[in-house]
């Protein structure tokens, strides 16, 4: 960019120069002398001024495609109502992504015009002074600030673009990030509804405890505390070389099995202490530990006996 602004500011300034030590070579006798002669000046300005023009614009797209990589969405050439929405363009204008762009342009206009302005005036007093003392040093000096105006010009701008690219790439994160909403809510889809779970937990335990109190009938003994503790045990040669326990329960389950083997006849004995330790080391379709062995061939005996 500096290179390109160089070679057609030495053009500018040798064309110009004709102008500034020929003068007597243009007539300014009319007004239509003096607008041929902006025109002539015209022309030559803008076949030096438009290579720089079009090399900004290049630098200027190049900076939009590094940000937002091209990419072809079907989507977005689709047709849609609420693009021509006034409701909708003006919260897309107004709203906070149009204010937020609003401010970064005027920023790094502001920027622009204060690098420019600094520099032409540590310059002015140059300029004003050849004007005066040596017209001819004028294309040299102009030279010497267009290439420091575009220097400071194309420094204010990279640092523009990485500042900009920066809060590009960290809005774009941002925005990838999910609210607490959304994480709850995929949690919710990926652990399931804690309402649902819950449910779907209170339908297995009331499935479990139907089969189980289904299997009281076939008990072949209930060791119970009273009013807080029963255990259902049944013990076939056959089946298990201990007795298994097909039911327990506690408080109103306790009562439900008392009086399911009650009336399908099966034997209930009160034992407080071995019902209690029974019911907190032995699980359902289990076979008891041997530590309760002891205890439990003794009620079976008992049974047995009575039987008989």
């Amino acid at each position: 960019m500096a290179f390109a602004v160089r070679s057609n500011t030495k053009t500018l300034t040798e064309k110009l120069s004709l102008f500034i030590n020929r003068p007597q070579d243009f007539r300014l006798d009319t007004g239509a002398d003096a607008a041929a002669l902006i025109q002539a000046v015209a022309i030559e300005v803008g076949q030096c001024l438009i290579p720089v023009i079009v090399i900004l614009a290049a630098c200027s797209l190049s900076a939009s495609i590094l940000q937002n990589v091209p990419s072809v969405v079907s989507e977005r050439i689709r047709p849609q109502w609420n693009r021509v929405s006034p409701v909708g363009g003006w919260k897309r204008i107004f709203g906070r992504q149009g204010l937020v762009e609003f401010l970064k342009s005027l920023f790094k206009f502001g920027t622009m015009t204060l690098v420019s302005i600094l520099l032409l005036r540590s310059e002015q007093y140059k300029v004003l002074n050849a004007m005066f003392s040596d017209p001819s040093l004028l294309p040299e000096l102009m030279l010497t600030m267009a290439m420091r105006l575009v220097s400071a010009i194309a420094i204010a701008t990279i640092v523009l673009v990485a500042a900009d690219l920066l809060w590009a790439r960290f809005k774009w994160h941002s925005d990838l990030k999910m609210t607490k909403q959304e994480v709850k809510e995929e949690y919710k889809q990926m652990e399931g509804d804690p309402m649902v779970k819950a449910r779907m937990r209170s339908l297995a335990q009331d499935r479990s405890r139907k089969r189980m109190l289904a299997a009281v009938p076939k008990a072949t003994f209930v060791i119970a505390n009273p009013t807080h503790y029963a255990i259902a045990l049944r013990y076939e040669r056959s089946e298990a070389s201990a007795p298994i326990v097909v039911a327990k329960g506690q408080d109103l389950i306790a009562l439900k099995i008392r009086e399911i083997a009650e009336k399908s006849g099966v034997p209930v004995i009160e034992d407080k202490p071995l019902a209690r330790s029974m019911y907190n080391h032995v699980e359902v379709d289990r076979m008891i530990p041997p530590d309760f062995y002891k205890a439990v061939a003794q009620i079976l005996f008992y049974i047995l006996t009575r039987s008989k």
